[in-house]
């Protein structure tokens, strides 16, 4: 992608809500081989806006951004110009933040400690037709499959109104997992775990965690052990 080999650099627009942090990779970028900023936007609206301006080849996005956040301009800029990729670069690598923006469309994403090597890596991968995503996040990714293995398919429809976070949780408690080794294994703090312990047991009536294994097992979202 660089010059040296007769193609143009990768057009690319800058989204973050933090003035200092955004004028500083939009100063990483302009140092970087192959890449010309064509662009900055304080959050997800002014990103859509710009794109629609001027076409960019990238959207470096942030996720946690004021009026329209990350993954929904990931998702209007996927859905009304395809011809602009997004590559997600954020603070966050929980599931609750990487999975929501992969299924909106973004093909990359980086964490923001990721170097300018990491950065060129990405913008070359999404441009070519691959995901460029660092090597923290295709771990996970890995971890994730890797677990979905190990337990019986959810329904299409998950139950009572749950939702696929709280069947994950409910399939954890039916393993024994506490609070905190459910928090650890999802990547999410122990008061998210909580919250979705209450509204899964509002849902569904149960009274306690017996109940709720009793339940996951009628369900047929977990098996009984083995006797």
């Amino acid at each position: 992608m660089s010059d040296e080999a007769g193609r143009k650099p990768a057009r690319v627009v800058v989204a973050d809500d933090q003035t200092v942090v955004r004028e500083g990779i939009v100063m990483l970028l302009g140092l970087l081989p192959g890449i010309e900023v064509v662009g900055s936007a304080g959050d997800g609206d002014e990103a859509v806006k710009l794109v629609a301006e001027v076409a960019p080849d990238v959207v470096l996005m942030d996720l946690r951004m004021p009026r329209c956040d990350g993954v929904e301009a990931t998702r209007r800029i996927r859905s009304r110009y395809p011809g602009t990729q997004v590559v997600i670069l954020t603070t966050y690598a929980d599931d609750e933040s990487l999975f929501p923006a992969l299924r909106a469309g973004a093909r990359g994403y980086l964490t923001k400690d990721a170097g300018g090597d990491e950065i060129v890596r990405a913008v070359e991968s999404v441009l070519s037709g691959d995901a460029g995503l660092s090597p923290g996040i295709q771990r996970r990714l890995l971890e994730r499959l890797s677990e979905s293995g190990h337990r019986q398919a959810h329904p299409s429809e998950p139950p009572d109104g749950l939702t696929g976070r709280e069947c994950e949780v409910l399939v954890l408690i039916a393993e024994g997992l506490s609070n905190q080794e459910i928090a650890r294994r999802l990547h999410v703090s122990t008061a998210t775990v909580k919250t979705h312990i209450n509204n899964l047991f509002a849902k569904t009536g149960l009274k306690d965690r017996a109940q709720a294994v009793r339940y996951a097992y009628a369900k047929g979202l977990a098996r009984p052990p083995a006797s």
